[in-house]
């Protein structure tokens, strides 16, 4: 099948939504099907070598950046990619933006709509309804059973199976296939060798940064390690630690995507304490919506998981393959971490558990379901 995809993601980046645009794109790939992706902007000079590592992909598929003024918000971006799409003799168009999704439904030309949260704006809803409207709406991919639950009351709409299927991020189970044991990770690494609590991803508002600080002053015997960050949160948190003697905590900073698999194997716990406010790359709350990549790559690093109990991420955690914890409750997070440390069984029992889960999960599962029966 010919697939045109369309996002309004930046290429390359290291955020989150171009990380996973690309692995969507990558898993299409790796299930035979004709792949290309339209993206605003300017192509870069850097090539696709580059890409495979900062992204953790290994299919090449062709990538077109067209121009765009921001000042018509897109708008002229989607014209330009449906046009581009058709004259290319798309079967199917797989999009995230909603002025893309609109057009192409309208235009009567078969559309997959991912949708990451609620549509913004004042007329963001009206291209919503509009997609739905159209003779092209072929299924609609909320990432949440949360925000499925959203759309459907907001707009009063039975969003069910098969038209909609719920579609949470995924993780290439491939990158972590015979992983070492934390001990050998660490040599590999040349990391301190040692009982070792890891946190990997952005260091924006929300992700519990000083839960996790507090953790680290609370634990000196444990060794902390802080992966991803952008350079000036990067630079203010090793200042912090700097000033405050903080010596059993290692702020990595940004690691490509094809690098994190053997970081989270040095790891003996995985530390995930978002906050009942998340923010992302634009600024905006995810926490009743979000479905973040790390979930997916802790659980298929298999290793113990400490997670807040934040309704949305309780859709794919539970207490067999993971430590539910109140958010923000450092006393709570400290015992977890103590009484895990403490008990080799329960740490194996959670940990398979977590690898095992992680299989359904995969990008290309993901790639598979999403299209099926279409």
């Amino acid at each position: 099948m010919r697939i045109a995809f369309i996002s309004t993601s930046t290429i390359p980046s290291r955020t989150a939504n171009s990380i996973q645009v690309m692995k969507v794109c990558n898993a299409f790939c790796g299930l035979g099907h004709q792949v290309m992706l339209w993206i605003p902007g300017s192509k870069p000079e850097s090539g696709w070598s580059s890409f495979e590592s900062l992204y953790g992909i290994h299919h090449d598929f062709p990538i077109r950046w067209l121009r765009s003024s921001r000042f018509l918000r897109r708008y002229d971006f989607a014209l330009k990619a449906v046009a581009a799409g058709r004259r290319w003799g798309a079967d199917l168009f797989y999009v995230w933006p909603l002025q893309a999704a609109a057009l192409a439904s309208k235009l009567n030309l078969p559309t997959v709509l991912e949708m990451h949260d609620r549509p913004r704006g004042w007329i963001g809803p009206s291209l919503f309804r509009w997609y739905l409207g159209g003779r092209g709406a072929s299924r609609l991919l909320p990432i949440t059973s949360a925000l499925r639950d959203w759309l459907a009351e907001s707009y009063k709409m039975d969003l069910v199976e098969p038209f909609t299927m719920i579609s949470p991020m995924g993780v290439d189970m491939e990158q972590y296939e015979n992983l070492p044991n934390p001990t050998e990770a660490r040599r590999h690494l040349n990391l301190p060798e040692g009982f070792t609590a890891g946190y990997t991803g952005h260091l924006y508002p929300g992700r519990g940064l000083e839960l996790l600080y507090q953790l680290a002053l609370r634990n000196r015997d444990v060794q902390f390690l802080w992966v991803g960050g952008e350079k000036e949160a990067i630079e203010y948190w090793r200042e912090r630690v700097k000033a405050e003697a903080v010596s059993n905590l290692c702020i990595q900073g940004f690691v490509p995507n094809e690098e994190l698999p053997l970081l989270h194997a040095a790891c003996d716990v995985l530390l995930m304490p978002y906050e009942s406010k998340v923010s992302v790359s634009s600024g905006a709350d995810t926490a009743a919506f979000a479905s973040p990549m790390k979930v997916f790559e802790y659980l298929a690093a298999g290793r113990v998981i400490l997670s807040s109990d934040l309704p949305v991420l309780l859709e794919i955690l539970n207490s067999s393959n993971s430590v539910i914890l109140p958010v923000n409750d450092a006393a709570a997070w400290d015992n977890a971490l103590q009484e895990i440390r403490q008990d080799p069984s329960k740490r194996c029992a959670l940990a398979q558990r977590a690898r095992q889960d992680a299989h359904q999960y995969s990008w290309i599962e993901r790639a598979k379901s999403s299209i099926q029966d279409l």
